[in-house]
């Protein structure tokens, strides 16, 4: 579990750090920004949540005593003092002002999104000292969304070759990831950061996590589903009293519901059970059925399986010349799913003239656990300090390590004529307009965007 006190949620040597600065600091300005890897683009999202979480609340004279104690021990000197004073001068709100790009912006790598800076000059050393919670709090969200939004580019394409429309597009890709998540709180986190881009989900953690940190109402849904121990707790032989039950249970008009078939033999249940046994019932059904497989090559079971299906149901020819199955029967493929199978899949479906339309994903770990912060490259460095009332550049230029290079100076990030963003000195601003904004402010958050505004401004 995390810990409630703010001064530990930190890297045990940023307890030091406040005796390392130069005489005379009173400020410390430093931005993140992703300085390279997978992807051309960041949608920038998680800032909010981790604001309202855990920087609008005051620090306490029974953190900074427990701070004392657990620091002392741990081998590292405490900044009684620094505390105090945020205790006993700021209310125990932290004197931080956090700017930022809209929550929901498609940002290019090489550019910064957020800027912090201290503004009371006794805590000059608390820039700094955030970065771990707040690096750790933008990285992880930010990347599920942007590998999520990538997911969904995709996708769409193979909709708009083989597809009449795009309608189901934002339920083509359902998050089934939060059981492999490394805790609930990266299920809350990454459940909400795909919601930016997709609307079906199994992880309600992340529904909830939009309805607390962005006021959503209900942004994502789920249908019934059928887990591998409800149908083979009717035995092999009552494998079809388990399918028909699935149907008795949640058919009906504009319902949906998703029934595993691979318990044992996964080409029976579609020739035999579904397609003989059961045909009728699912042609007669007023909702639809989705068959999912859960095993083999991903490639090669889909294409099949929507073959035998359109065998058994027949198809339909769209306006581009793919087939369609019928509006009652459709795929979930939901195992060995990632960024990488995805277009595999879809391009062999289009080899065989089967449209995306027959389809739709499901993703688990691959969309919230197996990423990391190198996936981009999300990093904080200080960039400027105001030492005896006069700025001074910050900044590392490696030699061993050129491509760690920081920024210098104060940053803004303007749009310039041709639409393009570029990463500016705060200096020659000029009239271009920042697009960082400032969005918390010594213990208040001054804008709480709506989950609506977020996805709105990460639509492809």
């Amino acid at each position: 579990m995390p810990t409630e006190n703010p001064i530990l949620n930190v890297d045990s040597y940023k307890a030091s750090h406040y005796l390392q600065y130069p005489p005379g600091t009173e400020y410390v300005s430093s931005y993140i920004e992703c300085r390279g890897g997978e992807f051309t683009q960041t949608v920038v999202f998680g800032l909010q949540a981790f604001l309202k979480e855990y920087l609008c609340k005051p620090v306490t004279r029974e953190h900074i005593e427990e701070a004392a104690d657990i620091l002392q021990c741990h081998g590292l000197p405490f900044h009684r003092a620094g505390w105090e004073h945020i205790a006993l001068r700021h209310g125990g709100l932290l004197p931080l002002e956090v700017s930022a790009v809209e929550e929901g912006s498609v940002i290019p790598l090489h550019n910064v999104t957020t800027q912090v800076v201290n503004t009371c000059p006794a805590c000059f050393w608390l820039t700094s000292y955030i970065e771990t919670a707040l690096v750790r709090a933008i990285w992880y969200p930010s990347t599920v969304a942007t590998q999520s939004r990538e997911i969904k580019k995709i996708i769409a394409h193979y909709l708009r070759e083989t597809a009449d429309s795009q309608e189901g597009l934002p339920f083509k890709l359902h998050d089934f990831g939060a059981r492999g998540t490394s805790s609930l709180e990266s299920a809350m986190l990454g459940g909400m950061a795909h919601l930016v881009n997709f609307h079906g989900t199994d992880t309600l953690s992340g529904v909830m996590a939009a309805r607390k940190f962005y006021r959503a109402g209900m942004p994502g849904f789920s249908i019934p589903a059928a887990e591998h121990s409800t149908i083979t707790a009717w035995g092999r032989e009552h494998e079809v009293s388990a399918y028909q039950n699935m149907m008795e249970q949640f058919s009906g008009k504009h319902k949906r519901f998703a029934v595993v078939s691979d318990s044992y033999d996964l080409w029976n249940a579609v020739e035999h059970i579904w397609g003989k046994t059961l045909r009728d019932a699912v042609i007669n059904t007023p909702g639809t059925v989705v068959i999912r497989p859960d095993s083999g090559n991903p490639v090669q079971i889909v294409v099949e399986c929507i073959e035998r299906l359109m065998t058994i149901f027949g198809a339909e020819t769209n306006r581009k010349g793919y087939r369609v199955l019928p509006d009652y029967i459709r795929l979930i493929q939901g195992d060995s799913v990632s960024r990488f199978s995805i277009p595999k899949i879809l391009q062999a479906m289009k080899e065989q003239h089967q449209s995306a339309d027959n389809i739709t994903f499901g993703m688990g770990g691959e969309l919230l656990q197996k990423v990391d912060r190198d996936l981009m490259s999300f990093a904080m460095k200080a960039s400027a300090v105001r030492i005896f009332g006069t700025w001074r550049d910050v900044y590392k230029n490696p030699r061993t390590g050129p491509e760690k290079a920081s920024r210098r100076g104060r940053l803004a990030l303007v749009q310039q004529d041709n639409g393009a963003l570029q990463t500016v000195r705060l200096e020659s601003l000029g009239q271009r307009r920042n697009l960082l904004r400032p969005v918390y402010r010594n213990g208040e958050l001054l804008i709480d965007a709506t989950f609506d505004q977020v996805r709105q401004r990460a639509s492809i």
